[in-house]
């Protein structure tokens, strides 16, 4: 199938959009135990979010050695202790009956439990805004019984630096003092950017105090604070410490009620975090809002915001689950317009942080875009917009622009791009929009960018292109990439380890062509007929220069070739390394139907490319293959989903629909995987096995909506 037929074959989204919508929110209702792929991690609607001095959560109810607990970055970890007819559920493997998640979304978890044999707790956990997080509890006595029961709530942050400062009775909130660092794991955040160092906690609950405390040791030693011994005097009436002014591992309140057979009672309690300069009282009137507050309205903006996304019929939950944690993935990572921008923007992660994934946007990580529209189209056009406000007089499209603006990193006296997909997510994105203001300015800014490009990434002007000087982050690859890196030791002197703007690459010269094919294709739809004409030419010429110079009759194969003699040699190095980036020849309709038939025997090889998670970069028959991910930026043999979706697509247009849902199986169950173990997405995944480690919870996963998306119209159109 051909690209034109598979974009008219959108019509069917209004049939996917149609399933399941009686009753209407039934769809998103889920009923996930601790061993389900969900993801869970929340951050704080765009509307009352920022940049700097923004906290997003991670829940954890399946881990039975622990209390069900909330963990942010730098911040700690708060959960609520029970102790009922004085019986103490410390951690979740002692409730009677464990966490079931009925409602998740970008921004809140519903879930309900047992602690104790017929007391029924639903709870609600809301990340309000960047600097607030609640918990609201509703109990219920379901036994015959009048119970006493002891709720404490804990803020923890074990080794460090919390200071108790104070406690006010009368609103029963605790003000503590910590200190964050900026040092990361994958890489600092910015030494001169303003992220909080120097930090408030507000713990605060709408409960009477009984009691509070503040404790060193962690939990485990602090147990017995929580549990009366019987058989001690000393303990028999004994409290929490009230100690202020100390420095501690964790400060607790403790609210005591009864409640008789068949009542209920709902409480709350606050998370609050700021810098140390900011106002308390700002804090405070958060948590006054969310006291006085109607919580299902927090619900019903989600059911609202969802209301369009595509409702697909899934076979299996599994599928469902990962469905709705990319969609909340790809919102959960947006942010408000700020500082250059009037737009807003996407960070790659928001929980945890680290340094470049507050770098703001990049092309690349903009394909996330493909899946976001699906759920919020004015926003995702929102996010391409900050490229086109940013774009510089001559055309370029930056390595990085956001809030700081545009980020070119010179080297060599030029500027750094990225990897080429803009106008193609402008058409994406314009799919699910149907805005035609947006599209006539996205057309604009792409035929200047490409002008751009050929202009900047031709420099011998033979109509096939090389990446930039700067080739080590301009071609995605960062590290352990097997061809365009000259040793195998990781250093960071970008002209001995790159060899990339001296080869005539073959995923720019595809992705290039690819623009092309697309502003032919904006053009035609905005009436443009020259402009169509010239980029049908100037993609035919491209797709003829590539076939002529990229592809290998012997192997059966597109590589890179060498810039001065288009061989498949640079010196000593042969360039004969499959890796992913040759299926980009279906993704981009270069391949002739035969030579695309060689790819998909090559694909569908399991020693090379059709392994157990999906398409590895790198054949894993090539003796540099690697399946382990043990850091960020490998190129050597790991799964990146983005990645696979282009080979996915690929497969769609050239009417391998079967195969294509296969490989979307295989993603499906990379992602599944991970998320039942951790509740995590991954920047990358094993190709063969399922114990990895790289940057979590990165924008880029939510892909996998799309995969789906996609995937329903394959199936659809099948059926009939």
């Amino acid at each position: 199938m051909t690209r034109a037929v598979f974009y008219a074959k959108f019509a069917i989204f209004a049939t996917v959009a149609a399933f399941a919508q009686s009753p209407e929110n039934d769809y998103w209702k889920i009923e996930a135990d601790a061993v389900d792929p969900l993801y869970t991690t929340y951050a704080a609607p765009i509307e009352r979010s920022r940049l700097y001095g923004d906290k997003a959560y991670k829940m954890d109810y399946y881990s039975d050695a622990t209390p069900h607990h909330f963990g942010g970055d730098e911040a700690g970890r708060f959960y609520a202790l029970w102790k009922i007819d004085k019986v103490l559920i410390y951690d979740v493997g002692e409730y009677h009956k464990k966490p079931v998640v009925v409602y998740s979304f970008p921004d809140m978890a519903t879930y309900r439990y047992e602690p104790f044999p017929g007391v029924e707790v639903e709870e609600t956990f809301l990340v309000y805004s960047s600097t607030m997080a609640a918990v609201r509890a509703e109990i219920a006595n379901a036994t015959d019984d009048t119970l006493t029961i002891d709720y404490y709530p804990i803020l923890e942050l074990g080794d460090d630096s919390l200071h108790a400062l104070s406690f006010d009775a009368e609103r029963t909130a605790w003000t503590t003092r910590h200190r964050e660092s900026k040092e990361r794991l994958i890489s600092n955040l910015y030494a001169n950017a303003p992220y909080p160092t120097d930090c408030r906690d507000y713990f605060a609950a709408d409960f009477d105090a009984a009691a509070f405390g503040a404790y060193d040791g962690p939990l485990d030693d602090v147990y017995r604070f929580f549990k009366t011994d019987y058989y001690d005097e000393d303990w028999k009436s004994y409290t929490l410490n009230r100690k202020t002014d100390v420095l501690c591992d964790l400060v607790a309140l403790h609210g005591r009620f009864e409640l008789l057979p068949g009542e209920s009672r709902t409480t709350t309690y606050y998370r609050g975090w700021q810098a140390w300069e900011e106002d308390e009282a700002l804090l405070r009137k958060q948590r006054e809002e969310l006291r006085d507050s109607d919580w299902s309205r927090f619900l019903d903006a989600n059911l609202k915001l969802f209301a369009e996304a595509p409702r697909i019929d899934f076979d299996t939950e599994t599928e469902k689950l990962v469905y709705l944690g990319a969609l909340n993935l790809a919102r959960g990572s947006m942010l408000p317009p700020s500082g250059e921008t009037s737009h807003n923007f996407y960070v790659f992660s928001r929980q945890p942080l680290w340094g470049w994934g507050h770098g703001h946007q990049v092309l690349h990580e903009s394909l996330s875009m493909l899946a976001y529209a699906f759920l919020d189209p004015e926003s995702a056009q929102g996010s391409q917009r900050v490229y086109m406000e940013q774009q510089a007089e001559d055309g370029l499209i930056a390595y990085r622009h956001g809030p700081r603006g545009l980020q070119d990193y010179p080297h060599d006296d030029m500027p750094t791009t990225s990897a080429p997909f803009y106008s193609w997510i402008n058409w994406e994105v314009y799919q699910a929009s149907r805005d035609e203001a947006f599209l006539r300015d996205a057309y604009a800014s792409g035929a200047r960018y490409l002008e751009w490009l050929k202009t900047n990434r031709d420099k011998d002007g033979d109509g096939l292109y090389e990446w930039g000087p700067y080739g080590i982050i301009e071609n995605v690859r960062d590290w352990y990439n097997v061809v365009f890196q000259v040793s195998e030791e990781r250093k960071l002197d970008v002209d001995k380890e790159d060899i990339s703007d001296e080869l005539e690459c073959l995923d720019l010269s595809l992705m290039i062509l690819n623009e092309t094919r697309h502003l032919r294709m904006i053009a035609e739809e905005l009436g443009e007929t020259d402009a169509a004409a010239r980029y049908a030419e100037e993609a035919e010429a491209l797709t003829a220069r590539i076939n002529d110079t990229m592809w290998d009759d012997e192997t059966g194969f597109y590589y890179h070739v060498d810039m001065e003699n288009h061989e498949f040699q640079y010196l000593t190095r042969g360039l004969k390394r499959m890796e992913i980036v040759g299926f980009l020849a279906l993704w981009a309709n270069a391949a002739p139907p035969d030579r695309a038939k060689v790819l998909v025997a090559h694909l569908l090889d399991e020693d090379k490319f059709w392994r157990r998670y999906g398409v590895p970069t790198l054949a894993a028959d090539d003796p540099h293959y690697s399946p382990h991910v043990d850091y960020c930026c490998k190129w050597n043999g790991p799964v990146w989903l983005l990645w696979d979706y282009l080979v996915f697509r690929g497969l769609i247009d050239y009417g391998y629909d079967e195969i294509a849902l296969e490989l979307a199986d295989k993603m499906t169950l990379a992602v599944a995987t991970q998320l039942a173990k951790n509740h995590n997405f991954w920047e990358s995944f094993s190709a063969d096995n399922a114990t990895l480690n790289s940057p979590s919870n990165y924008i880029w996963d939510c892909i996998m909506a799309r995969v789906y998306i996609d995937a329903a119209l394959i199936e659809a159109r099948l059926s009939d």
